[in-house]
């Protein structure tokens, strides 16, 4: 037999982590606690809610983006097909890698290894180590560096303050987010490079110091996004800019046209 700790179905019954669906979960748990009961099996303390909460909301939506724009051309390509909606919010998922929306599991990953060997009460000096030793590494193997710079907020990421403080706030500010607020300070002191802490940064911070698996950052960050890729589909069937998009790659180079 084939099973699953996850949950089961019977004629009569649906159980989620050993509860009941209908009776025990429907309308006592919010989507977080839904979350934590199916990823690990338990419930979410007030600040871990309060932190997945933040993460959901940070990474549901930024405008016009790579993601965003991929959902609306594919909605745009069929607005007609049943699985148009569906389609389209695929679309825009299936983008996120290691440039854009899945860096959060990058960076947690990155900062996982580098702190391994660090204590929670670790001095200055020996986290401006590790950051130093993690810019070196990252160079000598050509590997990017996770969580620093940003093409529009150049001056530095607004996330990140509220991040922080709300990471203060709930416990969740650790050895990881000092890590890499020292591998951006080391760039900006050390190397002339400004290169300010960015929200993925923060949210791979965030996810290691609270000791999720760097696969949940990842994931967050696709649940969240979801929310935005519908808002972009509601918006491309009452206002359409697909098309609009089209037309400019077509002004950028007639050769485009099929």
């Amino acid at each position: 037999m084939i099973t699953t700790d996850i949950g089961y179905t019977t004629r009569d019954t649906i159980v989620v982590r050993n509860l009941n669906l209908s009776t025990e979960i429907i309308g006592k748990f919010d989507f977080v606690d839904m979350i934590f009961l199916l990823t690990l099996a338990r419930s979410p303390s007030p600040q871990e809610k309060t932190m997945v909460n933040a993460l959901l909301v940070t990474a549901a939506d930024h405008g016009l983006t790579p993601s965003s724009v991929s959902t609306r051309m594919t909605y745009t390509g069929a607005p007609e097909a049943m699985q148009a909606a569906v389609a389209a919010v695929a679309a825009g998922l299936l983008g996120a890698g290691s440039v854009l929306l899945g860096t959060m599991q990058n960076s947690a990953e990155m900062l996982l290894e580098a702190a391994r060997d660090l204590d929670q009460d670790a001095d200055d000096g020996q986290v401006r180590d590790v950051a130093r030793a993690v810019i070196r590494r990252h160079k000598q193997e050509r590997r990017a560096i996770y969580g620093v710079g940003h093409p529009i907020h150049v001056d530095g990421d607004p996330r990140v303050p509220t991040l922080r403080a709300l990471s203060v706030a709930n416990g969740c500010y650790g050895v990881h987010w000092r890590v890499m607020e020292a591998i951006a300070d080391v760039f900006d002191k050390e190397f002339g490079k400004k290169l300010p802490l960015n929200a993925v940064g923060a949210i791979g911070s965030i996810v290691a110091d609270m000791g999720l698996d760097p696969v949940m950052a990842r994931g967050l960050a696709l649940v969240g996004r979801s929310a935005g890729l519908l808002a972009h589909i509601l918006e491309e069937r009452q206002a359409p800019v697909g098309q609009k998009i089209w037309t400019l790659v077509l002004e950028q180079d007639p050769r485009n046209v099929l």
